[in-house]
């Protein structure tokens, strides 16, 4: 029955205690890694339905081809404006007045 125990205690690993800051370092790595994963997913262009805990909720699916073709619309008059502004020429900036020196 000893060899029994003696064998199971070495299968477990012992870790040292956290300091606070290595907690708080450890969450931010791991809520950054599930942010990522969520970014990843939210971006995509397939139709997901997302629900954290049954706290927040929420779906997204791709654009039709209308909604498509509106946003190609959109981009193009966006990218005409953006030309037309920089095909203007700056105005000229007024030359500064000559400091007077007040005796």
């Amino acid at each position: 029955m000893s060899e029994v125990l003696a064998d199971q205690s070495d299968a477990f690993i012992e870790v040292e205690q956290m300091s606070v800051d290595q907690l708080a370092g450890a969450f931010v790595m791991i809520a950054g890694a599930i942010g990522s994963l969520l970014l990843v997913i939210w971006q995509s262009k397939c139709h997901c339905k997302m629900n954290l805990c049954y706290i927040f909720s929420c779906e997204r699916r791709p654009p039709n081809e209308e909604e498509m073709k509106s946003l190609k619309d959109q981009a193009k008059e966006l990218k005409k404006k953006n030309d037309k502004n920089k095909n203007k020429e700056p105005e000229p900036e007024p030359e500064p007045e000559p400091e007077s020196a007040i005796p």
